[in-house]
């Protein structure tokens, strides 16, 4: 059955000026995933227009992957381009909602702004992706209109999926989101990484609010045995295709996969 799109959906689009955050990423170990979601239970609300859903990006980078090397090496400035969507593809009929966005960080506090399309069906599909969904003038000219203005071509490098719970931490208001089943295939088979699909291990707690301590019900997360990371869900899976075949290669660098 088709989706229909309007109302809270139509908002994920807004065009006001980017309200600056603060993100907090901890790794979650796989076996511990499903005890994450109840811990968050206990002292978060489900999001009431969207609890959970399966979420597509998009990423770009330069030929020599720019970015990609920035987040690897934990420069104080970076910026991610992407084209987002929800959903699976047999959610919709005929045109999806894209957005097209740019994600901008300094340090710990960032914003990201975004332009909602449409965009045919058939340009999601995975066959089709490395073609960039959308016409690369259009979005260079997009994140031009964001204030950042493209030194280098950009070219599609790498699609990741994963199913996300959104919650909202009762006493602060604060947005915290579960991310799991996270999945990347690599669309620009220029680079040289042949493989299909690749699953990442485990999954990431995101706490996203206009302060960088954590509220207090959200200081009991210790619990789970995770720890305060710079987790790139583009820069892991990125990682995990050009490491090649390796007994641990499914796990966030700097961590011992479990055995």
């Amino acid at each position: 059955m088709a989706i229909k799109v309007t109302g809270k959906e139509e908002e994920r689009a807004a065009a006001a000026a980017p309200e600056r955050r603060f993100e907090r990423k901890f790794f979650v170990l796989p076996r511990n995933i499903d005890f994450a979601y109840a811990l968050l239970r206990q002292f978060c609300r489900l999001d009431r227009e969207y609890p959970q859903e399966q979420v597509n990006s998009l990423y770009f980078d330069t030929e020599d992957l720019d970015q990609y090397l920035k987040s690897a090496a934990g420069d104080f400035r970076k910026h991610k381009v992407r084209i987002r969507w929800y959903h699976t593809l047999d959610a919709y009929r005929g045109e999806a909602p894209v957005f097209l966005e740019l994600k901008s960080r300094e340090g710990f506090a960032g914003y990201k702004q975004r332009q909602r399309q449409l965009v045919p069906v058939d340009s999601l599909a995975p066959g089709n992706q490395g073609r960039g969904i959308v016409p690369m003038a259009a979005l260079t000219d997009t994140i031009a209109g964001f204030g950042h203005y493209l030194t280098m071509p950009i070219r599609p490098i790498i699609a990741i999926a994963y199913w996300r719970y959104r919650f909202t931490e009762i006493l602060t208001g604060t947005r915290v989101n579960l991310d799991c089943r996270i999945r990347s295939t690599i669309v620009n088979r220029s680079l040289g990484y042949g493989e299909g699909e690749l699953a990442l291990a485990g999954g990431v707690i995101e706490v996203k609010g206009n302060r960088i301590e954590l509220p207090l019900t959200l200081r009991r997360l210790h619990i789970l045995d995770l720890d305060w990371s710079r987790f790139s869900k583009y820069g892991s899976c990125l990682d995990m295709h050009i490491s090649g075949p390796d007994v641990a290669r499914d796990w966030p660098p700097g961590r011992i996969a479990e055995t």
